[in-house]
């Protein structure tokens, strides 16, 4: 990380499917202002983009203005390192490609980078984190959907094309749920916060017993619904969270099988339920990885607080931005 003392600050921006978080980040990794929009309020890019510049100019000028920032970082899904583009994000309101890292250039004379989502959040665990000192490992946000940077010899995963590290779309059941991707079964819809609803909705279908969800009108559960329920006892929502880990736990082992990484860090969410999720992920997980990596691949939870990970992540980017 080199540090211009001209230029002692980045932006990062962290673009999810909900909000869109921002904030000026220094040297040492402190978030010394943040803002955020909801995402989904924005019909257009440029509505969007005019959104976001509205409240983070104000955030530049309070720390000297544009010329002393060296870098924008920002972690989108579907977000294309090569090319500073969104392209193609299912979660998103904006459809095809958009060449956002220019966009932002533009209206705010700063240098942008751009990266996927979770890329993002394992720059930031590797820089500030619980990967710390770690050279191979493999991160995974539940968020609105599963999102993954696999990190192998202290270097992301990129590709030839900029988009390596998607294994929330690794198929997790055969001919499973629709995804938003177009494709059936993809891990992301179970094992996201959206997945753990639709379990949800179809346990209550199909199952008779009270349960705490039945109070809720079904199509307005949320994961955190499934969490309150399940921290009171409820034998269904506790049984929800025991699905939802089994599959990802068994995905993880087949990632263990890709990359033997040191560690797979989960972050999200979802990832704060504590041993209602990770007991199940432990089991399967080491139920299902094959021998000779058995008990070599330590599962952790990010380090970094919510709100700050995503963004310090995207801001680690911000200080390696070329200029032009």
């Amino acid at each position: 990380m080199t540090v211009n003392m001209e230029k002692p600050y980045v932006v990062g921006m962290d673009i999810g499917g909900t909000n869109t978080v921002f904030g000026v980040v220094d040297s040492r990794g402190n978030v010394l202002a943040s803002d955020s929009i909801k995402t989904q309020d924005y019909e257009t890019i440029d509505e969007y983009v005019d959104a976001v510049c509205k409240k983070l100019i104000p955030l530049l000028q309070q720390f000297g203005g544009a010329e002393k920032f060296k870098g924008v970082g920002v972690g989108a899904p579907n977000g294309n390192y090569y090319k500073g583009t969104i392209e193609f994000a299912p979660n998103l309101p904006w459809k095809g490609v958009i060449p956002l890292a220019a966009m932002f250039e533009d209206k705010l004379g700063i240098p942008t980078a751009l990266t996927n989502d979770a890329n993002a959040a394992a720059i930031g665990e590797m820089t500030y984190g619980a990967a710390r000192g770690l050279r191979d490992f493999i991160m995974i946000t539940l968020g609105t959907g599963v999102g993954s940077g696999i990190v192998v010899n202290g270097q992301l995963v990129y590709g030839h094309d900029g988009f390596a590290g998607e294994l929330g779309h690794v198929i997790a059941e055969r001919d499973g749920r629709i995804c938003g991707c177009g494709r059936k079964g993809c891990l992301e819809t179970y094992c996201s916060a959206t997945g753990v609803a639709r379990t949800a909705r179809e346990f209550l279908v199909a199952r008779s017993e009270p349960s705490l969800l039945r109070e809720i009108p079904a199509e307005e559960i949320v994961s955190k619904d499934v969490y309150d329920a399940a921290i009171k006892g409820d034998k269904l929502a506790q049984d929800i969270f025991e699905y939802t880990g089994n599959i990802l736990g068994r995905a993880l082992a087949d990632f263990i099988a890709f990359s033997s990484p040191e560690a797979i860090i989960l972050f999200g969410g979802l990832a704060k339920s504590g041993d209602l999720i990770m007991k199940p992920i432990q089991k399967a997980m080491d139920e299902n990885v094959l021998k000779i990596y058995a008990g070599k691949t330590k599962l952790l939870l990010s380090q970094l607080k919510d709100a700050d990970a995503a963004v310090l992540g995207a801001s680690a980017l911000g200080w390696e931005v070329k200029e032009d």
